[in-house]
């Protein structure tokens, strides 16, 4: 009986599913839903990518922006759309790396529900800034002294990802150091430089103007090689902390049960935007750092990677979300 089930539901969903091979995909307009605002890097990439597939394909893109919920909106969309190409997700680590850890139950699973087509942005990695006054100019200095003083200093941040940076931090050098949570990063910035808070972690374009300022004691970055924003600041393996690798990113994915060749089709075109040199400097004035090419099934095993990465962290550091 179950495999009789079984027979039929395929049967079901072949005749939902346009025909492999169909010379005529996309037949419609392509939406793209994001799980971040307007104004975003995901949205503003998602635009920019969305317009060479209309250059090559012929058909209109339209970006529908759902952020909200850590992006659960945006997923559950996209996780019970006809699985027909027509609807993709752009989307961040939160989602598919982070939220699974966070969140008791989803209305979804970025494994099960969902298709990778590639990732387009590395988006940035993360830099460990501490106040001026603690005289810790170095990462092993700060370190140094946290263990000296532990329980006297705290970490700011504003947004998820900041703290799970931080966490990390706190797990790889054995130190002890409380969180306080801001709406905001540059909510924090002001305790910050006044010594409220003893060091935040934030992705490297949000912490460049404290940086070129001189204003903060730069310590590492959680990425290799160098991020071309901040060369000046060492990465996790120069300043001696080879298990602080951590960085945010960025990508496209699909209904789970997408036909095989119509999200090769769609990397193959993910990857011919990413060839072109308008669409290139375009996403260089976005500040999307691209990262390694991937396949949709190297993306896909990424993306598994990555959500043990993070939520390792997550869970070790007790962060929960209702």
């Amino acid at each position: 009986m179950m495999r009789r089930r079984a027979v039929l539901g395929g049967i079901a969903a072949g005749l939902a599913t346009p025909a492999l091979g169909n010379a005529n995909w996309p037949h419609d307009r392509i939406t793209i839903v994001t799980s971040l605002p307007a104004g975003s890097t995901v949205d503003v990439v998602s635009r920019i990518i969305g317009d060479h597939f209309t250059q090559i394909w012929g058909r209109p893109v339209i970006v529908d922006n759902r952020g909200g919920a850590n992006g659960i909106i945006a997923c559950e969309i996209v996780a019970r759309a006809r699985p027909d190409g027509l609807t993709l997700l752009g989307t961040s680590a939160m989602t598919h790396a982070a939220n699974p850890a966070l969140y008791d139950r989803l209305p979804y699973d970025p494994i099960r529900d969902f298709m990778a087509i590639g990732r387009f942005s590395r988006a940035s990695p993360f830099a460990l800034m501490v106040n001026r006054g603690l005289g810790t100019p170095t990462l092993r200095d700060f370190i140094a002294r946290l263990k000296r003083e532990p329980g006297r200093h705290n970490f700011g941040a504003g947004t998820v990802p900041a703290r799970i940076a931080s966490e990390l931090f706190k797990q790889e050098a054995g130190v002890e150091i409380e969180h306080v949570g801001y709406r905001g990063n540059q909510q924090a910035f002001p305790d910050l430089l006044e010594g409220r808070i003893s060091m935040m972690s934030v992705d490297v374009v949000g912490a460049k103007p404290l940086v070129e300022r001189g204003t903060v004691d730069s310590l590492v970055q959680t990425d290799a090689p160098r991020h071309p924003s901040l060369p000046g600041i060492p990465t996790y393996e120069e300043a001696g902390l080879p298990g602080f690798r951590f960085t945010t990113w960025s990508g496209f994915y699909v209904p789970a049960a997408t036909p095989p060749d119509i999200v090769a089709r769609l990397g193959e075109g993910m990857q011919a935007a990413l060839d072109d040199p308008d669409t290139r400097a375009k996403l260089d004035a976005a500040g999307a750092l691209r990262g390694p090419r991937f396949t949709p099934a190297e993306f896909q095993d990424f993306t598994a990677r990555e959500m043990e990465h993070w939520g390792r962290i997550i869970r070790q550091a007790g962060i929960r979300l209702q």
